[in-house]
């Protein structure tokens, strides 16, 4: 009975769409990834070099911060909720904007 619950629940959700990022001497790789309003996302975030003072990355409106230790994959698994006007935008931890995710209106 419980298997069958999981499984109705997984199927009933979408499933994530895997982004990678680096953060390289040039900054943020890519630096703008298009996504989708009410879209599932896991962010894949792994910093490749030290000549950079984007040791942690913020997501303000999704209220996350983590700290991007050198050569570790870091995970943020997030819905955006806004539509393109708005963006998703990546800050690293002085505040400055340092990537974009433009979000269409449309789910799906």
């Amino acid at each position: 009975m419980k298997a069958m619950l999981i499984a109705t629940l997984l199927a009933a959700s979408p499933a994530a769409r895997n982004i990678e990022m680096n953060v390289t001497d040039k900054g943020f790789e890519p630096s703008r990834i298009e996504v989708k309003k009410g879209e599932p996302l896991h962010l894949v975030v792994t910093r490749k070099t030290d000549a950079t003072c984007a040791k942690e990355l913020v997501i303000k409106d999704q209220n996350l911060r983590k700290e991007l230790p050198l050569d570790k994959a870091v995970a943020f698994d997030f819905t955006p909720n806004k539509t393109r006007r708005d963006d998703v935008r990546l800050r690293h931890g002085n505040d400055q904007r340092r990537a974009g995710c433009p979000v269409s209106a449309a789910p799906g």
